[in-house]
């Protein structure tokens, strides 16, 4: 059925409801949509149905349940019964999370959420004592403070963001989160090439474990800071800290993938004067330009000249980790809802969420579904593009 029989049909149900159904208001309708068929992965236009419209308990239950999945796998176990938190799953859960809960009806935390945030709590209680994610002995040489490093960015990542978003305390910037941003700066590099940096998991895994992936851990550390509550980014002793930050991002900016500088443009909406007004304007123009004729975005277009470690080609379809991030970066940079690719872009997300399910599908620059460890490590992306979708379709929606 083409898409003007499929309209006109859609108009003549919606009389014959109106008809039915006289005194109930449209929102009904609209809140019940959310179990509809998504459109075959032909067609490529964007249709008539608002930002609205997407599937939220859906995509909830999804990331829940991958969430629970990272929690209780065997391999994720760290020390002083903790867990690993992942750049792919446990981060962006942490930060997509709360943005559901309000439409969900949701009066606090998640169960899961609640779970994460006592681990990294915990780990940060424990720092000195807690063993690594990974060692030197196990993983090779470095690990041991590569994983210092990363975790460091990550824990104060997510414990500023339930700061800042928990109404119950005022939002107030807890004394866990103080000592998670103390240990930070302590892991920040203060000589060298990566003066102003932090030590990044480096296991030959793009986006977020790659050789080049210490400045996305950068552009993150940048979020953690800006999103603190009570101006903690204005505090006199870390000035010098931002100071080496903001150096560090511009030095290498030039030699960095799209992939990074897209996390860089959200975090320039954090802190302002990451970055110059000019290179700021050119990096938005460049990413816009990478927009595909579906309205989406392609993680591979945006990695350079990454190869996959299995020899299989790379996807050159729009995925939803890359639309997700990207139509996200925009709002948080300021750009308007109603600016045509943006729109595009979310309509793109609204059409591509598989509603069954709850996801947006997204494809592993390292290597392709046959070579994971099991199904559930290759939805990896998966969780990292639901988790981005929802900020992007939740951002849309309070603009």
């Amino acid at each position: 059925m083409n898409i003007t029989m499929r309209r006109i049909f859609g108009m003549a149900a919606c009389f014959l409801a109106a008809i039915v159904a006289l005194g109930w208001h449209a929102e009904t309708g609209a809140a019940n949509s959310g179990g509809s068929t998504p459109p075959a992965a032909s067609e490529k236009q964007p249709d008539a149905r608002a930002a609205n419209s997407w599937d939220r308990k859906a995509a909830a239950a999804y990331l829940d349940q991958r969430a629970d999945w990272w929690m209780g796998w065997k391999r994720a176990a760290r020390d002083h019964e903790t867990f690993c938190i992942s750049c792919h799953t446990a981060v962006p859960y942490a930060m997509s999370r709360p943005s559901l809960r309000e439409s969900l009806g949701e009066e606090g935390l998640s169960a899961n959420e609640r779970r994460l945030l006592d681990n990294v709590t915990k780990r940060v209680r424990l720092w000195k004592e807690v063993a690594p994610f990974y060692s030197d002995a196990d993983r090779g040489a470095y690990k041991s403070v590569e994983s210092r490093g990363t975790e460091s960015v990550l824990n104060a990542l997510i414990l500023a963001g339930n700061d800042a978003s928990n109404v119950t305390v005022n939002r107030h910037l807890s004394d866990d989160t103080r000592a998670a941003f103390d240990n930070m700066w302590a892991e920040q590099q203060t000589a060298g090439d990566q003066k102003g940096a932090w030590l990044w998991l480096r296991f030959k895994n793009e986006p977020w474990e790659a050789d080049d992936s210490d400045y996305y851990g950068a552009s993150l550390a940048a979020i953690a800071v800006g999103t603190a509550p009570e101006n903690y980014r204005a505090k006199p002793e870390i000035q010098t800290n931002l100071k080496m930050l903001r150096e560090y991002l511009n030095r290498t900016y030039a030699s960095q993938t799209l992939s990074n500088r897209a996390v860089l443009l959200w975090a320039t909406a954090k802190l302002p004067g990451l970055l110059e007004p000019g290179r700021q304007k050119a990096l938005i123009a460049e990413l816009l330009s990478k927009q595909e004729a579906d309205g989406g975005w392609s993680l591979t277009s945006m990695a350079g000249d990454w190869k996959r470690h299995d020899g299989t080609p790379l996807e050159a379809h729009s995925d939803g980790y890359a639309t997700g991030l990207i139509a996200f970066a925009l709002l948080q940079a300021g750009i308007s809802r109603e600016n045509a690719q943006l729109k595009r872009g979310l309509a793109w997300l609204v059409e591509n969420q598989n509603r069954a399910d709850g996801y947006w599908l997204a494809y592993s620059l390292n290597n392709n579904e046959e070579h994971h460890i099991s199904p559930d490590t290759a939805r990896f992306m998966k969780d990292a593009a639901t988790a981005y979708a929802v900020l992007a379709l939740s951002e849309s929606k309070s603009r």
